[in-house]
């Protein structure tokens, strides 16, 4: 810090220029908290705050495309073992300070990538801010290259570069491979303009941590894929962690059913049948709906219903079948809603 500094912030206040007394103090603190003197630097912000002008740290930072995320009151992560390494790894790797800042995170749709996101930045202890692409994608040719090239000048100029993560939700949206694209020059200036503000930050800020996540990774540019530290991949979910998963959202879930009764056994049995399980996310809602469709006169309505998003309607299956499938009498009884004595005497029949 310079002299001049000093005598820039006496000369702002007294001509009552807010806005470069502002931005004199933010580089004032900036420069404290370069050279680790991080007390001296919050104090001026505070102090900053105190006198009602515009602080942009933690929650008090605005921007034209970074939105800030709440990280308070997270629902459990319920992520299997492989990946949850993966996850304190990136955070020991923030912790360590070493230059390893930039993570990709590869997979399906609701297999809990933004989700970790979000719990990296609360166990990190870390303000999170999410690039907005609904207002960063410009249809203008060329636009789209100077909002991209905006928002990277607007994570460098963070006041505390150490203590946030910057998330690109889905970065595939303006990300995919320059060469399969169906429109390879603009795809490909985007990609290069990301390519090179990535470069930049690298030089410039190596406190800031990135992370992105992409449902695309096979389409995803190499080139791009090779400035991130890490990719971890998030379709790693075995069926015996979905089912797990799944016994974990029902519990929940029943809380606010009165009229339900839960038959654990049953429903794993069912889970367990499915040739195959969705991904977490799309798990969690079908066990929402099943249980909010409900009939609230059948306990077990939510079980049928189940069954019949997940292997096959009802109402089309006979209870043979469903005895052939490892189903018990009172467990078909509960699935076609029948009485144990006619389930009983249609098996008989049947047989």
């Amino acid at each position: 810090m310079k002299k001049q500094d000093v005598l820039n912030l006496i000369k702002y206040h007294v001509e009552r220029n807010e806005n470069a007394f502002r931005n004199e103090a933010i580089g004032i603190a900036r420069y404290f908290d370069s050279i680790g003197d991080s007390q001296i630097a919050e104090y001026i912000m505070g102090m900053i705050a105190q006198a009602n002008q515009f602080v942009p740290q933690g929650s008090d930072f605005e921007s034209e495309y970074l939105k800030q995320i709440d990280t308070h009151n997270l629902e459990p992560l319920n992520l299997p073992i492989a990946i949850s390494e993966d996850v304190k790894g990136i955070i020991n790797a923030i912790n360590h300070n070493i230059g390893i800042n930039k993570f990709l995170f590869e997979g399906a749709p609701g297999t809990g990538k933004t989700e970790a996101v979000k719990q990296i930045a609360r166990l990190s202890g870390k303000t999170l801010f999410c690039v907005d692409f609904d207002n960063l994608i410009d249809s203008k040719l060329g636009q789209t290259n100077k909002n991209i090239s905006h928002v990277f000048q607007e994570i460098n100029s963070l006041p505390f570069p150490g203590k946030v993560i910057i998330l690109f939700d889905e970065i595939d949206v303006i990300a995919l491979d320059r060469i399969n694209s169906n429109d390879v020059r603009e795809m490909g200036r985007v990609t290069s303009t990301i390519l090179r503000e990535l470069d930049r930050l690298s030089d410039l800020n190596k406190e800031i941590v990135i992370i992105a996540t992409t449902n695309l990774y096979k389409n995803f540019d190499k080139a791009l894929i090779r400035r991130f530290d890490a990719t971890i991949n998030f379709n790693r979910y075995s069926k015996e962690d979905l089912i797990e998963i799944a016994e974990t959202y029902l519990n929940s879930f029943m809380k606010n059913f009165k009229s339900v009764s839960k038959d654990i056994r049953l429903f794993k049995k069912i889970l367990n049948k499915a040739e195959s399980l969705p991904c977490p996310g799309e798990l969690k809602n079908l066990i929402k709906t099943s249980l909010a469709f409900s009939d609230a006169d059948y306990e077990y309505d939510y079980l049928r219903r189940l069954y019949s998003r997940l292997i096959k309607s009802l109402d089309d299956i006979s209870v043979n079948e469903l005895s052939e499938q490892g189903f018990t009498v009172r467990e078909i009884e509960k699935l076609k809603g029948e009485s144990k004595s006619t389930v009983a005497r249609k098996l008989n029949k049947e047989e």
